[in-house]
């Protein structure tokens, strides 16, 4: 008698330690992501910034050198939340029926592409959205139509550009007339990658 009691006692020791090894697996497996987790800092990723999100607009104020002028093509988030921004935005010149002149800008490797984040500018009162981190800036380079012969650039006055913002399939037209080469090859625009707030020219 006594031998089957001490049987049956080491075995409900061992399906007791069992089932609590059983549990102890079943909490860790159901904890919930804290919010310092990688779980959730993946949640928070910063999303990129779409075309609906930017204003597109060129600083008129642009300097001249060895036959080119020089812009800054700026793009400002006013949405209502951060957005991030990189890489080389897709430019080209418009006719004033909207359709394409020449090629499209080249790209100017001038520095490195870094990814930039945009604060949210409808977060801010009045105009002060426009200082608060919130724009990033392209250099834009049109040469002088002039230093092309004109059978191969056939010189013609453009109305404005197209402007992609970079990684998008969406582009906003910025109004700015010059002279720009109706035929493919002379390549009359270039372009930098984004970069921070205003930049010197």
């Amino acid at each position: 008698m006594r031998l089957r009691t001490k049987f049956f006692g080491s075995n409900l020791s061992k399906m007791a330690s069992s089932v609590a090894v059983i549990l102890a697996m079943t909490t860790v497996l159901s904890v919930p992501a804290l919010p310092g987790s990688s779980a959730a800092a993946g949640a928070a990723t910063t999303s990129r910034c779409t075309t609906g999100n930017l204003v597109v607009w060129l600083n008129t104020t642009g300097n001249g050198a060895a036959g080119s002028s020089y812009y800054n093509l700026e793009f400002t988030n006013l949405s209502t939340h951060a957005c991030t921004i990189s890489g080389y935005p897709g430019v080209s010149a418009l006719g004033i029926a909207g359709q394409q002149l020449g090629n499209a800008a080249g790209h100017n490797a001038a520095h490195r592409s870094t990814v930039i984040t945009l604060t949210s500018g409808s977060a801010h009162s009045g105009l002060g959205g426009f200082q608060t981190g919130n724009t990033a800036t392209v250099v834009l380079q049109i040469t002088d139509a002039g230093n092309y012969p004109s059978s191969t650039c056939a010189p013609v006055a453009a109305a404005g550009l197209r402007v992609y913002p970079p990684d998008q399939t969406a582009s906003k037209i910025v109004p700015f007339p010059f002279v720009a080469c109706s035929h493919r090859g002379p390549l009359v625009l270039h372009v930098e990658s984004v970069q921070k707030g205003a930049v010197t020219q």
